[in-house]
């Protein structure tokens, strides 16, 4: 699992939107977000540029939430506690990779960004 790489200081982009696929879109294995019925490769790539970006930005925040709640059941002050064995195994992450999430989304809470 990558690193978290925090980026506060940075503007969030707005990403594409992601669209809901309908049921039996998404049940064809071949269908992706419509990518495959667009002829033009310029317009293909854009568009699959641009979910590219949506699935980073997608990503990046769902780390920062993964980290915030790490932190938050980690919190000393919380009679129910979890250790940072216990948040790995529940997040399949390795025990170092939670202890390193905790302290990321500490950071997160105070509001400054671990460079």
């Amino acid at each position: 699992m990558a690193e978290p790489t925090p980026r506060r200081h940075e503007p969030r982009l707005r990403p594409a939107p992601l669209l809901f696929e309908p049921a039996e879109a998404a049940a064809d294995p071949e269908h992706f977000f419509d990518l495959e019925s667009i002829d033009d490769p310029r317009a293909l790539l854009e568009r699959a540029t641009e979910l590219t970006h949506a699935f980073r930005a997608a990503a990046d925040r769902a780390m920062e939430f993964q980290a915030i709640a790490a932190a938050q059941l980690a919190d000393p002050r919380r009679f129910d506690r979890l250790t940072a064995a216990d948040i790995a195994e529940r997040a399949e992450w390795t025990e170092d990779y939670a202890k390193k999430m905790v302290e990321f989304g500490r950071d997160l809470m105070r509001g400054e960004s671990a460079e």
